[in-house]
């Protein structure tokens, strides 16, 4: 079994990881900005798929990712973001971690591209506002939507895509594990049975996105 007793030597300050890892490059230090750049706002229009990052008032963390047609995301100002929020399991992780600490991190992922888009700032979560209407997906008008104040943004080198061969085809496995039918009966559902879990997860499954 394998437990987390170690042996480990673990680094405890900063000034021990500058040690380990030396010091940035002054282009990449000082690339943060606080308001959008023209190429910002492009890849928000194209991007379809962003992670959000956020913590409760207990230190506890949650990453969610939120999908939708490329360019869901709606830039308000060059300093706001809005972000729909769709139907889902309603655990409420990261809205519930957002009442209690409003500070959130975002990844903006491009199908194909190793490089993304970092985004830190202050969400508020809100039930109504005008611009409800323009993100309207197959008729669902979302009930509610985050606010995001933009405090930092950046774009982040593409080095741990490439490494993972995350877009490489040849590279893909998905039948290598179980189906997400059998991984719910073995851990979520174990009363349901696997027939009605495989018709759940099947090709229906996408009816119900909105």
């Amino acid at each position: 079994m394998t437990t987390a007793s170690g042996p480990f030597t673990e680094v405890t300050s900063e000034s021990e990881l500058r040690e380990l890892i030396g010091e940035p490059a002054p282009y990449t230090r000082d690339k943060a900005r606080s308001a959008l750049h023209a190429l910002d706002r492009d890849w928000l229009a194209r991007s379809p798929l962003c992670l959000i990052a956020t913590s409760g008032a207990d230190g506890s963390c949650d990453v969610s990712p939120k999908g939708d047609p490329p360019g869901f995301t709606l830039v308000l100002d060059d300093r706001t973001l809005a972000i729909p929020d769709r139907p889902g399991n309603k655990r409420l992780d990261g809205l519930r971690n957002i009442l209690a600490n409003p500070h959130v991190g975002l990844i903006y992922l491009l199908p194909g591209r190793g490089d993304t888009l970092r985004i830190n700032g202050r969400a508020r979560i809100v039930r109504e506002a005008p611009f409800f209407d323009d993100m309207i997906v197959r008729r669902n008008r979302p009930r509610l939507a985050l606010v995001v104040e933009i405090d930092e943004i950046f774009h982040h080198c593409s080095k741990a895509f490439l490494r993972s061969h995350t877009w490489d085809p040849d590279s893909w496995q998905p039948g290598s594990l179980p189906s997400r039918a059998r991984i719910a009966k073995a851990l979520e559902r174990p009363d349901d049975s696997l027939a009605l879990l495989e018709e759940h997860y099947g090709p229906r499954y996408a009816e119900g996105l909105y």
